[in-house]
């Protein structure tokens, strides 16, 4: 398997993906997602797979298995510590390929990827209702950095 950056000749197997964790989410929670919505619109992954500052890692086997969307930010806060982070915004392996240890392959090359631009930090959120993807990111070592909680009004 190989990890390299999204080019986009990669676009059409990346909005098949976005498809397939729109439908995760908005299973898991129709009162915030939209059922027919990807994250991205064509013209936005267009940009984002050419912006250095949000690289776009895919997992290949032949065919495109998963991605990884990454941002670079730079903390920089009266009351913190300023350090250098990679948030992974999205991070999906097709559902024909689950099991197979693409994600795990992914979030080890995205890490290594930090390291070596000189991140503190990997980061993520993960919605409470996808159980698999809580345990997934358990299982890598991650653990909470904070907790965001609602009520429904």
């Amino acid at each position: 398997m190989r990890i390299r950056r999204a080019e986009q000749r990669d676009a059409d197997k990346i909005k098949d993906l976005l498809n397939q964790v729109l439908t995760v989410h908005y299973n898991g929670r129709p009162d915030l997602f939209k059922s027919n919505c990807r994250k991205y619109d064509d013209d936005e992954l267009n940009e984002l797979i050419k912006n250095d500052m949000r690289p776009i890692f895919v997992a290949e086997e032949k065919v495109v298995l998963g991605y990884a969307f990454c941002v670079i930010k730079e903390n920089r806060n009266h009351n913190m510590t300023d350090i250098k982070t990679l948030y992974i915004d999205d991070l999906c392996v097709d559902e024909n390929a689950r099991g197979q240890h693409v994600g795990t392959v992914l979030y080890e090359y995205v890490k290594e990827y930090a390291r070596t631009i000189g991140c503190y930090n990997l980061t993520l959120n993960v919605w409470a209702c996808n159980e698999s993807a809580v345990k997934f990111y358990e299982k890598l070592g991650l653990k909470p950095q904070s907790t965001m909680m609602e009520t429904i009004l």
